[in-house]
């Protein structure tokens, strides 16, 4: 079985990353500061061990967004790449968008859907957290929101 690898690299391929262990979780994030990280309405991480994880070319810049958070990008494009939290040392959280291939991505669920923006929604079948998922409290609800 061949080795996994998986690259991912900022807009104009200055700062590049590479992961060879399975991910943790991959999940759709909506919360205000993650939109704001992102310009997006929406980030989608995927988390992966600290110890699967490397930077391969370049060195980008780091961003304290709140208490204990890191947020990694490239300066020059303005890339959003990776975060990082105090709170769960051992992982980093990397950008979906920034994959090399990122057709083969595979969410498992939506947090902070409190904060979803109205005009904005996925359709699909997964279970949608109000806030984190980490907390054992079940999904507010299954699906998109109902019309």
């Amino acid at each position: 079985m061949p080795a996994l690898r998986i690259e991912g690299h900022c807009l104009c391929r200055a700062v590049a990353y590479a992961y060879d262990v399975e991910p943790l979780w991959t999940l759709h994030c909506h919360c205000e500061s993650c939109r704001r990280g992102t310009s997006a309405p929406v980030a989608t991480w995927i988390s992966v061990s600290h110890t699967g994880f490397r930077w391969t070319r370049g060195t980008p810049k780091a961003f304290s967004s709140s208490p204990g958070v890191t947020r990694k990008f490239w300066g020059t494009c303005g890339s959003p790449l990776t975060y990082e939290n105090e709170r769960i040392p051992d992982e980093v959280h990397v950008l979906a968008g920034s994959l090399a291939d990122p057709s083969g991505v595979k969410p498992l669920r939506h947090v902070f859907a409190e904060e979803q923006l109205p005009w904005f929604e996925i359709v699909d079948n997964l279970p949608r957290y109000a806030t984190f998922s980490r907390n054992g409290s079940p999904p507010e609800r299954i699906g998109p929101r109902k019309a």
